[in-house]
């Protein structure tokens, strides 16, 4: 049976042992901790990058919305007075067959 100095010792090695293992899991986390505010840090910054991106995509969309250079008035233009002249003439023969 082992005696009460050598259980005693045996005790102070793993408790130091503990100590040792608790002092590197301690540094582990700091380190876990500050990857991980450097990942939300990024995730913020990369947010407000995509927000600002969408803002400007939309403005762009807008703008080419209410963009209409001279041919295209030009066009719009000729393509509403064909409409008029067809719908005059369905106007017409609906009245010449009355």
């Amino acid at each position: 049976m082992p005696s009460s100095d050598d259980k005693l010792k045996t005790f102070e090695t793993r408790v130091r042992q503990m100590l040792l293992q608790f002092a590197e899991l301690k540094k582990e986390n700091a380190s876990l901790l500050a990857s991980l505010e450097a990942s939300r840090q990024e995730a913020r910054e990369l947010e407000k990058r995509h927000l600002a991106l969408e803002r400007e995509f939309n403005n762009y969309k807008m703008a080419r919305l209410l963009e209409i250079s001279d041919g295209d008035l030009d066009s719009a233009k000729d393509r509403v007075s064909r409409l008029i002249r067809d719908v005059n003439k369905c106007i017409n023969i609906l009245a010449e067959q009355k």
